[in-house]
């Protein structure tokens, strides 16, 4: 395995694996168990979740040698396997081996089973990655005007889809990428890893997602998606690697995910300035439990920047944070609309941290280098409890907008402990309202009002099965 510096600043420096050891000590031990059921083999594939027809990429010609393209392999086995659909449905086994291959799409009532030691490569000859339209919620490429890149796996308008195995990989190779994006040398926007769209029970589980070429794993007007058990890594300098983005999608629940990252780990995003606002489809109702993450630059959840359908009920909770830029970030600006309200955040343990608590309202970045003054967001009703941080540069940095302030900031119960070159001023906090409980550093006047302790619904959102598919093709 790869060695990543985490080193950032005064910071404590983590090998990749350091760090992986770490988090992964730190997620509960139900999740080991949860893993160990998953890749134990041997189980009946007539359970429930689990598919009728079952056929091995090698059948459709696949080979696995790292070298031999097999675009038409996967294209063959999915347009056959589709046929499955109201008969019991498919699953599509990926073997032992490296799969090289172009972007493919995936099919209705289809699980892509990644067996242990399976490997897809994505294909790093550009040619193979031809244009699509840019998402109607942005209005354009997210890097550059016009089309984007195809995604490396998609799909569309599906129900139904598994991507899970006895932790395989998905190698998104995304170096090529990063250089060509770094030298300013490509006209359109890198794909994502995964990106499924307008598509409904969508589970991802049991599989680690490598070096992609930006956004890892994108749901975008999606409804009812489950991401469990999933590993995502890239280099923390990489451009863009966001881990999980959840985008105008509804009933998503995130859990014992584990993320190393060049940008947030987890970013919910709602569409881009007067695109967003046209298309008018928030993220609602998300769960992000248990979720281990390491983002030195960036952080380990945030909502925004691109937030224009707007965000509401997104409820994350025992989380972990490691090296990592800042904890739960709003991110939005002048231009952006919408709304982001509605947030609880509870039991969070932080480690080696710049900022804990992160507002931003000067996202300046617009698809028309031009952005609508009177497009105001509403930021109110965000409420953290019950956080403890160590090796804490500054607690708070709140800014809100000028004559938009963010308001109905709910903190409560938070212990943090400051690192030896911590800021003398621990929270700057301009445009902002609200209260705190039981907060040390004492935080700033404009949430300096004694509260009761912050709130956090009791009625557990429910989202996907009740318990994950086990089955072993």
């Amino acid at each position: 395995m790869a060695t990543y510096n985490l080193r950032r600043g005064g910071d404590a420096s983590y090998t990749l694996e350091s760090a992986m050891a770490t988090g992964r000590y730190l997620l509960h031990a139900a999740v080991a168990l949860c893993a160990l059921a998953l890749c134990a083999g041997g189980i009946d594939a007539s359970g429930a979740g689990c598919r009728k027809h079952v056929a091995r990429i090698t059948e459709y010609g696949g080979v696995g040698d790292g070298k031999t393209l097999n675009t038409e392999a996967f294209a063959k086995a999915v347009a056959d396997l589709s046929r499955h659909a109201g008969d019991g449905g498919a699953a599509l086994v990926v073997p032992r081996g490296k799969w090289l291959t172009g972007p493919f799409n995936l099919t209705s009532h289809f699980t892509l089973f990644l067996d242990e030691g399976a490997e897809i490569l994505a294909s790093q000859d550009m040619k193979h990655w031809p244009l699509i339209a840019p998402l109607p919620s942005y209005g354009r490429g997210r890097d550059e005007p016009g089309p984007r890149y195809s995604n490396f796996i998609a799909g569309s308008n599906l129900t139904d889809v598994i991507i899970t195995g006895k932790n395989g990989t998905v190698n998104g190779q995304g170096q090529v990428w990063w250089d060509k994006y770094h030298a300013k040398e490509l006209k359109y926007t890198r794909g994502y890893l995964l990106e499924l769209l307008y598509s409904d029970s969508i589970i991802i589980s049991n599989v680690t997602f490598v070096d992609s070429p930006s956004w890892n794993l994108h749901p975008t007007y999606c409804t009812n998606v489950t991401i469990s058990g999933v590993t995502i890594l890239a280099p923390v300098h990489s451009p863009n690697t966001d881990g999980i983005d959840p985008d105008s999608s509804s009933h998503v629940k995130i859990e014992d995910c584990y993320i190393v990252s060049g940008d947030d780990c987890i970013a919910v995003k709602s569409g881009w300035d007067q695109y967003g606002i046209k298309f008018n489809m928030p993220s609602q109702h998300i769960v992000i439990k248990r979720l281990t993450c390491v983002s030195p630059t960036s952080a380990m959840i945030a909502l925004g920047s691109e937030m224009s359908g707007g965000i509401r009920d997104v409820r994350a909770e025992d989380n972990t944070a490691i090296n990592t830029e800042s904890a739960v970030r709003v991110k939005s600006g002048v231009g952006r609309g919408g709304f982001v309200k509605d947030i609880f955040v509870r039991g969070l343990s932080l480690h080696t941290m710049k900022w804990v608590f992160w507002m931003t309202g000067n996202y300046g970045q617009h698809p028309d280098n031009s952005s609508n003054p009177s497009a105001l967001p509403e930021v109110t009703g965000i409420n953290y409890r019950d956080v403890f941080a160590e090796n804490v540069t500054m607690a708070g940095r709140m800014e809100g907008i000028p004559n938009d302030p963010y308001t109905g900031i709910c903190i409560s119960n938070v212990t943090a402990q400051l690192a030896p070159n911590a800021k003398k001023l621990q929270w700057n906090c301009t445009d902002v309202k609200g209260v705190t409980s039981d907060v040390s550093p004492k935080p700033c006047q404009e949430l300096g009002a004694e509260g009761k302790p912050c709130a956090f619904p009791e009625e557990e959102l429910v989202i996907g099965p009740p318990e994950l598919p086990k089955c072993s093709y």
